[in-house]
């Protein structure tokens, strides 16, 4: 797994997995074009062997509060390998340091291994909205997550995981 910055040259393997991916209401390849250029955008994309495997964007206008990830997908062979764990965790880092202090997301309510992801990354349902996606009529499921609770909690684990170190080297003799 490779993570980069997405570019231009990119579109042709992101559109071949977006097509794929969202058979019944994929972007135009001019839309995800137009999300690639933008300034208040941040696309990476995952590669192997030199092909794009999968792709994901977050907005967040720098400065800004807020931030959306726009779109998370994976070539199907490639899923279930942990990789859009690692993809969101890149656009988290991402919104966050643009200034970002919440991150929002719509997922669709009959993906529940996405659903499952961003429930486990810490995003929490406040919402949904009916028959969001066309022309399936599916819901979207709104999510929302606390970056600053989220790198509390991460820095929290670091301390519990030195706590326990020491503890461990104390009661080894180790010194450390």
């Amino acid at each position: 797994m490779t993570l980069r910055a997405a570019t231009p040259d990119d579109l042709d393997g992101i559109m071949a997995i977006e097509k794929a991916s969202f058979p019944t209401d994929a972007w135009s390849a001019e839309a995800m074009a137009a999300e690639l250029a933008s300034a208040h955008n941040s696309y990476l994309v995952d590669e192997a062997d030199g092909l794009v495997i999968g792709y994901g964007g977050v907005r967040a206008l720098k400065g800004g509060a807020d931030a959306d990830i726009q779109t998370i997908a994976f070539d199907a062979a490639q899923r279930g390998r942990g990789l859009g764990r690692a993809l969101l965790r890149a656009l988290l880092e991402a919104a966050s340091e643009r200034g970002a202090r919440e991150v929002f997301l719509e997922v669709r309510a009959d993906n529940p291994a996405a659903e499952g992801l961003y429930l486990s990354e810490g995003f929490a349902e406040i919402g949904r909205r009916p028959g969001y996606y066309q022309p399936d009529d599916v819901d979207a499921i709104v999510m929302r997550l606390d970056l600053r609770r989220r790198a509390l909690s991460a820095a929290e684990r670091a301390e519990r995981v030195d706590v326990t170190t020491r503890a461990v080297d104390d009661e080894s003799g180790v010194q450390g």
